[in-house]
């Protein structure tokens, strides 16, 4: 018996309500599929179906296979168009959004080696750091940078993102440099209006207990370049990932604060709306994000042995 046949033959009576319509859907014969089925039901030892001269309903071990059934016929129509579409050529416009920073500091380069790579393919691209509505503003791609909780969209991890503390060396001087995690509430702390949390500030001990401060500031803005800049001139204490504040801390313009808590690190992904049906454009384009930023992170490159030499 062709099993995935019989398993068509079952899944399209179902979904067509008779064997009838299943047999001209399938280009097979009706006394083809009524065998298919019979055998299918032979072979598991169960009914399936209640069949009469009028009508047929599922029984309750037909439904439950009917349900994995029906999986399995999407995965393998899925898989043959996964291999088809290898050797499609990506073309066409790529509509692609990214967060500020990040985008122009590491996504630009990646998508420039991209371009190179798929000459067919134009690449849209909007950076800002607001968390936009892929399918409602059009956008095939977009990177966040994020601790993803469930959601609609299909997410592949390019990268971890690593989240410091850190302040000048002439800000530490005049007011201290904090050795607790509640020091920080008696420090000018630099916020971030687009963290989920620009108030709450969680680090992880070394112990592994998390402790939670609400800090304060006299500057908070919705972009991270912009609170580096501050804290480099002195302005107070800046919660950043390392793709912002890595080259500070490489040349010692900025130095970590409390280096021995961890705080919770996101990572960089590439979500896109749909799994099923994507185009040769949005597979290249993610699976060569993917293996771009594989491995340690260009930005994280050398900053231990950096903030170990002082």
């Amino acid at each position: 018996m062709d099993r995935i046949t019989a398993l068509a033959a079952f899944v399209r009576t179902v979904e067509l309500g008779s064997q009838a319509a299943a047999s001209e859907d399938l280009g097979l014969s009706r006394a083809m599929v009524g065998r298919h089925i019979h055998q299918l039901e032979d072979r598991l030892g169960v009914r399936l179906l209640n069949r009469t001269t009028r009508k047929q309903s599922l029984t309750e071990a037909g439904l439950a296979f009917f349900e994995k059934c029906a999986s399995i016929l999407d995965q393998l129509s899925e898989a043959e168009r996964v291999a088809s579409e290898l050797q499609a050529e990506p073309r066409g416009t790529l509509r692609v959004n990214g967060p500020m920073s990040f985008g122009s500091t590491h996504l630009a380069s990646a998508l420039a080696a991209y371009c190179e790579r798929h000459p067919q393919v134009r690449i849209d691209l909007v950076l800002n750091d607001r968390q936009v509505d892929l399918v409602e503003e059009g956008y095939d791609v977009a990177i966040r940078i994020a601790r993803l909780t469930d959601s609609s969209l299909i997410a592949r991890r390019l990268a971890p993102i690593r989240i410091v503390l850190c302040a000048s060396p002439d800000y530490l001087s005049r007011n201290g440099t904090p050795r607790t995690p509640p020091e920080l509430a008696g420090h000018n702390c630099l916020l971030y209006t687009y963290s989920p949390t620009p108030l709450d500030w969680t680090l992880i001990g070394p112990d592994g207990v998390e402790t939670t401060i609400r800090v304060s500031g006299s500057l908070s803005a919705n972009n991270g370049d912009a609170l580096v800049a501050a804290a480099v001139a002195g302005q107070g204490i800046v919660r950043q990932p390392t793709f912002i504040v890595g080259d500070a801390l490489r040349d010692g313009r900025l130095v970590t604060v409390l280096p021995d808590h961890a705080l919770p690190q996101p990572s960089a992904y590439a979500v896109y709306p749909h799994a099923r049906n994507l185009s040769p454009k949005v597979r290249s384009f993610v699976d060569f994000l993917a293996g771009h930023f594989r491995g340690v992170p260009p930005w994280d490159v050398g900053l231990d042995e950096a903030s170990a030499s002082r």
